[in-house]
């Protein structure tokens, strides 16, 4: 199977490479036909779960790094 990386991009959506489904909570399959998907963490994309690129209108700012617990 092929290797899927979630990249998180400064002040922006959630790159994501590779063989993946998503599913919203109500079940609905978004068909991803291409190997890199950009998917929304603003919460203002019109095109929810993918980036429209809102995130540079409403000057999103996100914390890029995990924090590190148990």
């Amino acid at each position: 199977m092929a290797e899927v990386t979630i990249t998180p991009i400064d002040n922006g959506p959630y790159l994501v490479r590779g063989p993946v489904k998503i599913i919203d909570t109500d079940g609905q399959v978004f068909e991803v036909k291409k190997e890199t998907v950009a998917l929304c963490r603003c919460g203002g994309s019109t095109t929810k779960p993918f980036c429209d690129g809102t995130h540079s209108k409403i000057g999103f700012a996100a914390a890029n790094r995990a924090v590190k617990g148990g």
